[in-house]
């Protein structure tokens, strides 16, 4: 059973709901630890003092923030203090808008927020903002603080189960400008109509629900059946990646391929990479695996 990380109550207006928030997310990565080759010790880091190479313990480790090239102005925990956001137990919504106001890469991380108890006051409080919510089409933005961080919050009734969640959010000036990524073009350039109508039914061939249960982490999987060869003490063989001269595309082409790919249900062929990122490509992919005889 997941444990609650934050009790308090969510406010609107003059109403409160008494609430509990519980993760909504369990990641599955896999985790490494650094080790040494030959002999399977573990590597521990150290803190080490750049102007002595000496061991600094860890009181006597301060927060320092870089104003210029390898100039700083270090930080007391006290002085910290003065500045950490008040550990409110209320989560003040501001504002209602429409959920598809806001673009999904203002998400952060995703919580449950349930009642806080089962008595019939919190609940029924509770209801009552869902039902709202869902009835209106929106989510409530506010403030909540988790941890020693204050958060921007978009609260939404979920579309398939009667529960509320709380997803924290960045700020705008978190966000990078689609204007300052590289190669991003001032103005698009001019298909044509043919190209637009195959790219459309490309588009619609492929347009299904949404189904999470059919998206499978395919790498974890295989990485973990590698390590577990490992384990049972199994050779390992990695076979080195074919090559191909990269072709030019033709786009019309790659269209009427992937059409036809898509009507008889197959994947259509993708266009071959470079030679000289396959011997890069070597240490990260996860290759085929035999058992050496």
């Amino acid at each position: 059973m997941p444990r609650a990380i934050w009790t308090g109550s969510i406010s609107f207006g003059l109403v409160n709901v008494p609430v509990k928030v519980y993760s909504a997310v369990k990641p599955q990565d896999v985790h490494f630890h650094q080790m040494e080759e030959g002999t399977g010790a573990r590597v521990r880091n150290k803190r080490v003092s750049e102007k002595t190479g000496k061991e600094v313990a860890y009181d006597d480790i301060v927060k320092g923030y870089e104003f210029g090239k390898g100039k700083y102005v270090t930080v007391t925990q006290d002085e910290l203090e003065e500045f950490k956001p008040e550990a409110t137990k209320t989560i003040d919504i501001e504002d209602f808008v429409e959920l598809t106001d806001i673009d999904p890469i203002f998400y952060d991380k995703t919580y449950y927020l349930a009642p806080a108890t089962k008595d019939g006051g919190a609940v029924k409080a509770y209801a009552l903002l869902l039902q709202a919510m869902r009835k209106q089409g929106r989510v409530g933005v506010g403030r909540v603080v988790l941890r020693t961080k204050q958060y921007l919050a978009a609260i939404r009734p979920l579309e398939k189960d009667n529960v509320l969640a709380m997803s924290t959010m960045l700020f705008e000036d978190e966000i990078v400008r689609a204007s300052d990524v590289p190669n991003v073009p001032d103005r698009m350039p001019s298909v044509s109509d043919k190209e637009l109508q195959m790219a459309t039914r490309l588009v619609q061939s492929l347009t299904t629900d949404w189904k999470p249960s059919k998206y499978k982490d395919t790498y974890r999987k295989e990485l973990l059946d590698l390590i577990e060869a490992k384990a049972k003490g199994k050779e390992i063989v990695v076979e080195a990646p074919t090559t191909q001269a990269e072709k030019v595309v033709d786009l019309m082409a790659a269209l009427e391929a992937s059409l036809a790919a898509a009507k008889k249900g197959t994947k259509a062929p993708a266009p071959a990479k470079k030679a000289t990122k396959a011997k890069k490509a070597t240490k990260k992919r996860t290759a085929r695996k035999r058992t050496a005889a």
